[in-house]
């Protein structure tokens, strides 16, 4: 919420003086979308994992409705909860071989070597989406718990173009938290 208001509170201020320009609220700046960093904690292998992610999908939560019909009207009441899927793009770096790391863990879920479906010990204890400041503080966090990876594919490779390469994973979860740290 924004604490001073410039078409209430500058507008109608006489001219400025040299010394006295008007002062422009900032109160409403937004975050800007590309500030943001993606964590995951849990048993990987008991290290916190901090990856280079391009892209990250929106993922949420929405609830369905169940629909009661009576004879003349109809009424709403909440029912089950959905999750979204959740696709990041990571840079495939040179340095931490992220692709095998991401790759280790989707064997988790299906081996396709074996042919082993893996079970909930493929599951991490959480995911942070942790969005960043301008100033590169810490600003907010989206928790992400129970997260496993669904599905895994690198990025095309092409002579013709001169773009970094990538993974795309894409995750599901069981619940989120939205945390703010300001």
């Amino acid at each position: 919420m924004a604490k001073k208001l410039y078409y209430r509170d500058d507008f109608r201020a006489d001219q400025p003086s040299d010394r006295n320009l008007p002062v422009i609220s900032r109160d409403l700046d937004s975050i800007r979308a590309y500030q943001f960093e993606v964590e995951f904690r849990g048993k990987l292998d008991d290290r916190i994992y901090r990856l280079a992610a391009k892209q990250f999908s929106p993922a949420g939560m929405s609830v369905d409705d169940i629909t009661v019909q009576r004879i003349n009207d109809k009424v709403y009441y909440p029912g089950t909860v959905s999750q979204d899927e959740i696709t990041i793009t990571f840079d495939n770096l040179i340095q931490d071989d992220v692709g095998k790391s991401l790759w280790e863990w989707f064997k988790g879920t299906y081996n396709p070597l074996t042919g082993d479906l893996g079970d909930g010990d493929n599951k991490i204890n959480r995911m942070s989406v942790i969005q960043l400041n301008h100033d590169r503080s810490l600003h907010s966090s989206v928790e992400y718990y129970g997260v496993y990876p669904k599905s895994w594919k690198p990025a095309e490779r092409n002579y013709s173009t001169n773009e970094f390469h990538t993974i795309e994973v894409t995750f599901r979860f069981d619940f989120m938290e939205q945390t703010a740290q300001t």
